[in-house]
């Protein structure tokens, strides 16, 4: 069996998380560039196309939010197992998670065009903009699936310790999207001019590719095979695992969803301008946060296998690691963004006003980064230890209830202007990283105390 567990159990831990962290964080650069050429071909048509896409994303997240949260439940369970070498197990988790997170996706696409539409009107979208975010969110709602296989196909590769795969599949999506989106929206030879549903059309067929390419890595790995046909059958108490291990993790990503949504709703009250500020703000900042993200994956890896090997004195040392190389990280990410945060925002649409709005929306969230490193990498360590509950918790408080609370605060009752939205999520981000740090690190030193 293809696996490298012993290595990231016995390895110099600082070597292995760069190992890990920058396949993932190119790959993660690669899929916000992505995204990044979604948002410039639709600032091509309109700037209500931009505000289409960005409303349809907050919506796609809901669906794509579970897959990623499952996936990662697949991961620390694999990674636990590869950690105490039990292979056949892993093997077991690896073939019922396969069609696992497909089958969740499939229940939520259903829900998707049940209640796509109400979402976008209750976040403001009539008449020509409620027809463009639908243009673009039903191609991706009929793709879904493909979304999903390719999140369950990944966290069997990351389990293992391969990050590399899933960043090749992402730089390929990358230059991909820079052909297909044009020849999609514009039309070319038989293919008919489709406008921004192209870009949608454009994104399900680079899913696609890219999921019969990391089948072929994850059958290397021998993990998957087609020995037993028996492990590929759904059973309740594997399924059972990956619902207990899975749902907090899926709920925090939920919650990360209908977090944006809400923030989107407090932004429209700004006008279609901000929203589309906003979008591409956000954007331009989840560049800067990508290293970080891919920090995120290493953590949950590494500090899975190291668990599952009882290894808990890598497990703290892995975790202290991570936060020094995180806080380096947003420390250049600031300065990158405070330098050329406004003109990165200049080139995906001209408009002054929306690249004021933008621009507002950065000069605040990058003094967030330092916040997000510590989420980011607490998150993922919970998540390996199979202690997820309270990642739910932080979830819904930071995303939800307070972030609520504020926004009404800030935009309804004291009607402030839209900067000062940005300083009120900047103090409820902190206080969110502030606890989840001191409860993972309790939560560590105790189980290293305990010796289970």
């Amino acid at each position: 069996m293809k696996t490298n567990s012993s290595t990231l159990t016995t390895q110099d831990i600082p070597t292995l998380i760069k190992q890990l962290t920058i396949p993932a964080s190119t790959g993660m650069f690669f899929n916000t560039m992505y995204n990044v050429v979604d948002t410039f071909y639709a600032g091509l048509i309109s700037t209500q196309a931009v505000s289409a896409l960005t409303l349809s994303f907050m919506i796609f997240f809901l669906i794509i939010g579970f897959g990623y949260g499952f996936s990662s439940a697949i991961t620390a369970l694999l990674g636990n197992a590869l950690g105490k070498r039990k292979y056949k197990l892993a093997s077991i988790y690896a073939h019922k998670g396969l069609f696992f997170v497909p089958i969740v996706g499939i229940f939520l696409t259903v829900l998707g065009f049940l209640f796509s539409e109400k979402l976008f009107l209750l976040l403001g979208a009539k008449e020509e903009y409620l027809k463009d975010s639908l243009e673009y969110i039903n191609p991706i709602l009929l793709g879904s699936v493909f979304f999903m296989f390719n999140f369950s196909l990944n966290s069997i590769l990351v389990a293992t310790g391969d990050t590399k795969s899933y960043r090749n599949s992402l730089i390929f999506g990358f230059f991909a999207n820079l052909i297909l989106n044009p020849l999609f929206i514009y039309g070319f030879l038989f293919i008919p001019a489709l406008g921004l549903s192209g870009i949608a059309i454009a994104t399900v067929l680079i899913q696609i590719i890219n999921m019969f390419y990391l089948f072929y890595k994850v059958l290397q790995t021998k993990l998957i095979h087609f020995e037993k046909p028996i492990y590929f059958l759904p059973n309740i108490h594997v399924y059972k695992q990956f619902i207990i291990q899975g749902i907090p993790s899926s709920i925090n990503m939920l919650t990360m969803a209908v977090g944006s949504l809400i923030l989107t709703y407090f932004v429209s009250h700004y006008g279609m301008y901000a929203v589309a500020g906003y979008g591409i703000g956000f954007r331009v900042e989840q560049l800067m946060l990508l290293p970080a993200l891919g920090l995120s994956t290493a953590v949950l890896t590494l500090v899975s296998n190291n668990y599952g090997a009882k290894k808990y004195d890598r497990v703290i040392e892995i975790l202290r690691t991570s936060l020094k190389y995180g806080f380096f990280i947003s420390t250049f990410g600031i300065i990158t963004l405070t330098i050329f945060g406004k003109f990165i925002i200049s080139l995906f649409d001209s408009n002054e006003i929306v690249v004021q709005f933008g621009f507002d929306y950065l000069l605040v969230e990058i003094w967030i980064f330092y916040a997000y490193v510590v989420l980011f990498v607490c998150v993922s360590t919970l998540q390996a230890i199979k202690k997820p509950k309270m990642i739910m918790y932080i979830g819904l408080y930071r995303q939800i209830f307070a972030k609520f609370l504020i926004s009404y605060l800030i935009v309804k009752y004291f009607e402030l202007d839209f900067i000062y939205l940005w300083f009120g999520i900047l103090f409820m981000i902190y206080s969110a990283a502030i606890f989840a740090y001191f409860y993972t690190n309790n939560l560590i030193k105790n189980i290293c105390k305990q010796g289970i």
